[in-house]
């Protein structure tokens, strides 16, 4: 969960008008930053935190610890992204299998040529950032919302389970696509290939089935869900296995990416949006505040 979250949760029982302010500012940035990944469009993540944020002023003080308000915004802002963004969402009624987000052995070769020439980034510049956001946005809604609340919001399994009414079974095999899709769009970016949308019936999808059961099973081994005996044999796999090498270290800096992409809110909207929201929180409250008596 995102420590930004944790904090405000903690800043609302405080109940005083500095710590509520503080408290809706985080608020703000949250929901603004997971309305951004999910609809990619400005105007509408103002909009969309403007409207959560003040529909849910009267509902803030009855979420009494970080979970439940965590649940509470990303429902009411999924639902709200849904309706005011609905045209642009790509269509969940092609199935792509398991196969189609796996790498060919062309893809492979270029993995391994290139494993170890590119240092880590410490951050993204503005051109990875978009070309990763875009590369999310190309994402199915359903495996989009996956991963932005898993990868980029930081819940887990269970609690995207709860917020989106799914098994966490189901949780987990939608992340690992989601994962597998954004890996291999930013790929074929940096090698030059133009960024084909795989959940289309035209795609020209690439297919291949080496290393086929290590590969199925690679968020599980990166976010250590795999027993024990298994994580080991698939270790020892992967450890004599180039190929495989390669590919765990380009879903690993996918991954990475994801979690580490920033949204920020302009902070001219933001200090305005903040300012209206504490007014009316306290007002609902009934808390009085002695910033009145200095103006």
């Amino acid at each position: 969960m995102r420590p930004e979250l944790v904090e405000a949760s903690d800043l609302l029982r405080q109940q005083n008008p500095e710590s509520i302010e503080a408290a809706l500012g985080l608020l703000q940035g949250t929901v603004f930053s997971f309305s951004m990944k999910m609809c990619g469009h400005r105007e509408d993540a103002e909009d969309t935190a403007q409207d959560v944020l003040f529909s849910s002023l009267k509902h803030l003080q009855k979420l009494d610890n970080p979970s439940a308000l965590a649940a509470w915004l990303y429902t009411v802002a999924r639902n709200r992204c849904r309706r005011k963004r609905g045209k642009m969402n790509v269509s969940d009624s092609h199935h792509v299998s398991l196969d189609e987000l796996m790498p060919d052995r062309a893809e492979l070769q270029f993995l391994m040529h290139a494993a170890g020439k590119n240092p880590e980034h410490v951050a993204m510049t503005a051109e990875e950032q978009s070309l990763l956001q875009q590369a999310v946005l190309r994402l199915p809604t359903s495996l989009r919302l996956v991963l932005v609340l898993h990868d980029m919001e930081e819940l887990n399994a269970g609690e995207v389970a709860r917020i989106l009414d799914l098994k966490e079974g189901t949780v987990r095999v939608r992340l690992h696509r989601a994962r597998l899709a954004v890996r291999q769009d930013l790929t074929n970016t940096v090698r030059g290939i133009p960024a084909k949308n795989v959940w289309s019936r035209d795609g020209g999808i690439r297919r291949s089935k080496d290393c086929h059961e290590i590969f199925a099973n690679l968020s599980e081994y990166i976010d250590e869900r795999v027993q024990p005996g298994d994580c080991e044999q698939m270790r020892q796999h992967i450890d004599r296995c180039p190929p495989c090498m390669a590919f765990l270290a380009d879903l690993k800096a996918a991954i990475d990416r994801c979690r580490s992409l920033s949204v920020p809110c302009d902070p001219a909207v933001t200090e305005r949006m903040r300012a209206m929201m504490t007014k009316e929180y306290l007002r609902l409250a009934g808390i009085d505040d002695p910033r009145k008596l200095r103006q």
